[in-house]
């Protein structure tokens, strides 16, 4: 797995690119672990190239939702691919994230 990073405005925007599985996971969970722990950190996970998560993707993104909410952070996904939207949807995820459609959407999000 590929991770992109870019800072737009004072938002930080991942992209990781690939399958985000129990092999790579870990590579996505470290760093959102050390962006997460900024106080008041607004992140996007714009999963538009991930065609594939397993339960250990799931829960690298869980925690990281979970570790800025204790900081008082935010996280937004956006351009979620069908395949995953799904995943998202069985899991229950989509009632514990906030998911938009493309980064555009996101940083709206994160500016209100």
């Amino acid at each position: 797995m590929e991770l992109q990073e870019e800072k737009v405005q004072e938002v930080m925007v991942l992209a990781p690119k690939g399958r985000l599985d129990s092999a790579t996971s870990p590579l996505l969970g470290g760093r959102l672990e050390v962006l997460a722990a900024q106080p008041q950190a607004r992140l996007i996970l714009d999963l538009g190239w991930v065609d594939f998560v397993s339960s250990a993707g799931l829960r690298v993104i869980l925690a990281a939702a979970k570790q800025l909410r204790s900081v008082s952070g935010r996280l937004v996904v956006c351009s979620v691919q069908p395949p995953v939207q799904e995943v998202l949807d069985i899991s229950g995820f989509t009632a514990l994230l906030t998911i938009r459609d493309g980064r555009d959407d996101a940083l709206g999000e994160l500016a209100s």
